[in-house]
């Protein structure tokens, strides 16, 4: 029986590897593994449950065996090698005059094939990049761009909460989210509330977006007019955890109540017209995948 696992490189990179039950794996195991037409070594970080051929949409690599001392020091020469392939490839991405931010490189356990990670605003033609440093270094070069969240989860860090970021810790999967989930949610638009450490709107906001539209669904509006126990006004704030609402009475008082001491009315000189519009909102898009 075989079991698929997660196995991360020291460049940050992830990906799934099934491995035989004999091999005694455990999270925190370094390994060696078949991938495609190179050995390759990583940390497996979990443990996803069975290999089932029928269910998989592509081949897995394959777990070999755990690392041995041997092992171990071929690894730590191969990432003085990276570092100092590194160094070769800024050279060259200097000489190219090439928009392109490198962030590591990684030798893989057969020094086959050297993966290089960059981020990048846009598309960037690196070709001849990749056919200089196969020359320079003599070996195959892979050149992979990704994201600034994918950067921000190989860098790590801590979140506003005091957390590991979400990103570098558990979350495997980023999901689209969009400003439409924090105005739902009431949260305050100002940019630097509401982006993590990427830039990007935070992940977090996904998390619980569902309760959020739920605790809506029976909340009156901020602008309503209505009516409780000291008389008419409109509703000025509320709060959807609480169920709370802070009504601005017509003699200028305030008060704070729940959603059932209130009556939405809609006579027509109480009627308020919402402004839909935020003065942050086109910069708020910018934060959005």
């Amino acid at each position: 029986m075989e079991h698929i696992f997660n196995v991360k490189l020291d460049s940050g990179a992830k990906y799934r590897a099934r491995g035989k039950d004999d091999l005694n794996l455990k999270r925190m195991d370094l390994v060696v593994v078949r991938k495609d037409f190179y050995f390759d070594y990583g940390l497996v970080t979990d443990i996803c449950g069975e290999f089932e051929e029928a269910n998989e949409k592509e081949e897995l690599p394959k777990i070999q065996r755990k690392v041995t001392v041997v092992d171990m020091s071929k690894a730590n020469e191969n990432v003085m090698r990276a570092k100092t392939a590194l160094r070769t490839a800024h050279q060259h991405v200097e000489r190219l005059k090439l928009p392109m931010k490198l962030l590591n490189a990684h030798y893989s356990f057969d020094c086959k094939l050297l993966t290089i990670q960059f981020t990048a605003d846009g598309r960037v033609d690196f070709r001849q990049l990749v056919k200089d440093l196969s020359v320079a270094l003599n070996t195959r070069i892979d050149l992979r761009q990704i994201g600034v969240r994918d950067e921000t989860a190989i860098r790590g860090g801590l979140g506003i909460c005091g957390r590991q970021l979400c990103c570098c810790s558990f979350l495997h999967d980023f999901k689209s989210i969009n400003v439409r989930m924090a105005k739902e949610q009431d949260l305050s638009l100002t940019p630097s509330t509401i982006s993590g450490a990427c830039g990007r709107l935070k992940c977090c906001l996904k998390y619980e977006h569902e309760g959020y539209l739920d605790l809506e669904k029976t909340m009156p509006r901020r602008g309503d007019a209505c009516e409780c126990c000291e008389g008419r006004g409109r509703i000025v704030d509320r709060n959807l955890l609480t169920q709370k609402v802070v009504v601005e009475l017509e003699t200028g008082k305030t008060m704070s109540c729940s959603k059932d001491e209130v009556q939405v009315v809609y006579p027509e000189k109480y009627k308020i017209k919402k402004d839909d519009s935020d003065a942050n909102y086109e910069e708020l898009r910018k934060l959005e995948d």
